[in-house]
């Protein structure tokens, strides 16, 4: 009685063995997706569309456009879907100002069907209270995690990180809370007026911002999870800057991108 008790435990303890390296050998053949974000600072042209697409690794992705800081303008909605059909692309829309008699499927169906999502310029300060009113934002952290591209330019590029610098409100630029999938903050348009830079950096001097980076029109970062993975440009002008304090006084380092086109 004593051998066969020592016979079963034994079966049972080999094919618990068993069962651990099947999971262990799935685990390892079915890796995490890699995260994605693509931002530039207010450009999104052609060189950012083809750089998109190979991202995706799709020969003809489905790309979903989300114009929420626009409120849904149809103009900006036709502009972005005019630019992405000159590609190999499914482009689609993903309005927020809908209603249930015309829109058959959930914001997450729509979203989570993409290779893509991308989000145009706006007002970020609008944008962010309607994804969070619908769950569009918690939507969009399970797209990333899923390895779908998440990337835009300008209030599209300030929602993927804490916050950023904003024309989204009256009088003067702010800051403004975002998504934090990203650390630190952004301000895009960063050479666009004589005050954005150095407002910028009066604000990460002051502690009214974190540090983080400032981008020129049509220069951007590629980051992989939360890091940078490439700085990249769209002309020989355009830079990307790192504005940090050091030693009670503000620093900003340019990092020099790759030129895309």
């Amino acid at each position: 009685m004593i051998r066969r008790k020592f016979i079963t435990q034994s079966a049972i303890a080999l094919a618990g063995l068993s069962f651990s390296c099947n999971m262990l050998a799935a685990a390892s053949s079915n890796p995490k997706p890699l995260k994605k974000i693509l931002v530039t600072g207010g450009a999104y042209g052609p060189p950012w569309i083809k750089y998109l697409i190979g991202l995706t690794g799709k020969e003809k992705p489905k790309i979903c456009v989300l114009p929420t800081a626009s409120g849904d303008n149809q103009g900006y909605i036709n502009y972005m879907l005019d630019n992405l059909k000159k590609f190999s692309t499914e482009p689609y829309v993903q309005k927020v100002f809908i209603e249930s008699s015309t829109q058959k499927i959930s914001f997450e169906e729509s979203l989570l069907a993409a290779d893509a999502i991308l989000v145009p310029g706006g007002n970020i300060l609008d944008m962010i209270a309607l994804w969070q009113a619908h769950g569009i934002d918690k939507i969009l952290k399970t797209a990333w995690e899923k390895g779908i591209v998440l990337t835009g330019s300008s209030a599209g590029a300030i929602c993927w990180f804490h916050e950023g610098l904003s024309d989204s409100r009256p009088k003067a630029l702010s800051s403004v809370k975002s998504l934090g999938f990203l650390k630190g903050s952004v301000s895009p348009h960063y050479h666009s007026s004589p005050t954005r830079a150095t407002t910028y950096q009066d604000m990460v001097l002051k502690g009214d911002i974190k540090p983080g980076y400032g981008l020129d029109e049509n220069a951007g970062l590629y980051f992989e999870g939360t890091a940078i993975a490439k700085v990249l440009a769209s002309d020989a002008k355009s830079k990307v800057y790192q504005v940090s304090v050091e030693s009670g006084a503000i620093a900003e380092k340019i990092l020099e991108p790759t030129i895309i086109s």
